[in-house]
């Protein structure tokens, strides 16, 4: 998995500079109204679905959580996208348990590498975010839709610049794989 990701960096990195953007947008604008968080939320989910799906595809065997996450994006993205109207308590669910799986999936990337201590723990932390995003969203269903926009923002932001840094790792592990002539066909 670790030369997949490796190979993949620049998709990590992809992933994690739309999240700081969506991230940023949601804390400097908080006065969005909630169809335009949904609608952010949806294009965001579906860009970074697509992503993950992208990184499955190219790999030959055990895709099935890369695909599984990005199949979970896409979806929530498309729910939000063609039902913009839905109150801000379901999309408050949706969020929560979308954030919830995505963090643990990154979670259960971050166990799957071995060879590489740093990145493995940037992976599991970035998962952790998101986890904790969603059990926040999940107890505290009464915030306002603003506070809903600066909480899922910071945390996007943080989730965002720890997958930045991952590819950042992951890129150097590439040069570093590449020299050695480490890569094996994925």
């Amino acid at each position: 998995m670790l030369e997949l990701l490796a190979r993949n960096w620049a998709w990590v990195l992809v992933r994690g500079a739309f999240t700081i953007v969506f991230g940023a947008m949601a804390v400097f604008w908080p006065e969005i109204t909630l169809l335009a968080l949904v609608i952010l939320f949806g294009a965001y989910a579906v860009v970074d679905g697509i992503t993950a799906i992208a990184m499955g595809a190219r790999r030959s065997s055990g895709r099935g959580v890369l695909v599984f996450m990005g199949i979970l994006g896409v979806v929530a993205g498309l729910i939000a996208l063609f039902w913009p109207g839905i109150s801000a308590l379901a999309l408050l669910y949706l969020i929560a348990i979308w954030a919830i799986v995505i963090g643990a999936g990154s979670i259960v990337s971050g166990f799957g590498l071995s060879r590489d201590a740093g990145g493995r723990w940037l992976f599991i932390i970035s998962g952790l975010a998101g986890v904790v995003l969603g059990i926040l969203l999940l107890a505290q269903p009464e915030k306002g839709a603003v506070a809903l926009v600066v909480t899922i923002g910071f945390f996007a932001i943080i989730w965002g610049f720890f997958t930045v840094f991952t590819a950042v790792r992951l890129r150097r592990l590439a040069k570093e794989l590449d020299a050695r002539g480490d890569f094996t066909d994925i």
